[in-house]
């Protein structure tokens, strides 16, 4: 869908600079073009062994699968391959997607390699197999296998914190996708604006798991009544455009930016805080052993 060009020249865009505000990230989805491709090879393999019996047949219609179900797993991996990037503090992906993708890219080829032999051979599928498979490994690269930012850290507070991100970040989504429904381009940018003041703590809250005590009810509750009442709203203004719902929704949005910041600023303030005190009882341990830091 096209979307209308909004900056600093246009009739009602203004600036990050202007604001004040951090830029937006233009956030990109991770599969490309070079995943979706792999959807294609399914479909002539199957259309080209109808003729050559039910053997071959069989043989082309579980490479197919095979083939698909690759595409499908290097797509999931790829997308979380970019959300553990993303994250400072992340565990690794609990199905390794992209090389489970690489064994059904290798299976897939050497059941295609069957479905056209005119005689029986199974060292020329398998060499085949092996070859896609190292291809997809080489395209794709394997998924992360160890833990990032985790040294130290309590792993039940870590789960803890998974849970409660996650679940913000699907309200997140949520909101994203129900505010379409408004077809207000303000509504949505105003969300977007949003979303990345909320996405600010949570990073917050993944890097240092004490802090989620504090901001649990806002990435919680507060995160909650925000998609419902963008539910509500997407709803009323689709049908009705009223400029009183639109108002109120934006004031709305206003208020939890604002709530959402200053819970981040503190939560950051309360940091340097903790560093100030343990640098301070570490300076006054070797003043006692002795040695003096200038």
């Amino acid at each position: 869908m096209a979307k209308r060009f909004g900056g600093k020249y246009s009739p009602d865009g203004t600036t990050d600079e202007a604001t004040g505000k951090t830029p937006r990230r233009i956030e990109v989805d991770p599969v490309g073009g070079r995943a979706n491709i792999l959807f294609i090879p399914a479909i002539p393999l199957v259309a080209t062994s109808f003729n050559d019996g039910a053997a071959s047949l069989l043989f082309a219609l579980l490479g197919a699968l095979s083939l698909t179900m690759a595409a499908w797993l290097v797509r999931g991996g790829l997308r979380a391959e970019a959300a553990y990037n993303a994250r400072k503090v992340a565990r690794r992906p609990a199905l390794p997607r992209k090389m489970i993708a690489a064994a059904f890219g290798g299976v897939g080829t050497a059941l295609a390699v069957m479905a056209h032999l005119d005689s029986f051979d199974i060292v020329s599928p398998v060499l085949y197999g092996i070859i896609a498979t190292g291809l997809y490994i080489a395209a794709f690269g394997i998924d992360p296998l160890k833990n990032k930012g985790m040294d130290g850290i309590d792993t039940f507070q870590q789960d803890r914190v998974a849970r409660v991100v996650d679940e913000a970040e699907k309200h997140l989504v949520t909101m994203r996708e129900t505010i379409n429904r408004a077809g207000d381009r303000q509504a949505t940018a105003r969300l977007e604006d949003f979303s990345e003041t909320a996405r600010d703590l949570i990073r917050t809250v993944e890097e240092d798991p004490r802090d989620l005590t504090a901001a649990r009810k806002y990435l919680g509750v507060y995160l909650q009544g925000a998609r419902d009442a963008t539910a509500k709203f997407a709803d009323i203004y689709s049908r009705t455009r009223d400029a009183k719902a639109r108002t109120d929704y934006l004031a709305l949005l206003d208020d939890l930016e604002q709530n959402f910041a200053a819970r981040n600023r503190k939560s950051l303030l309360e940091d340097r805080s903790d560093l100030t005190i343990e640098i301070d009882v570490l300076r006054e341990r070797l003043s006692r052993e002795g040695v003096r830091l200038k």
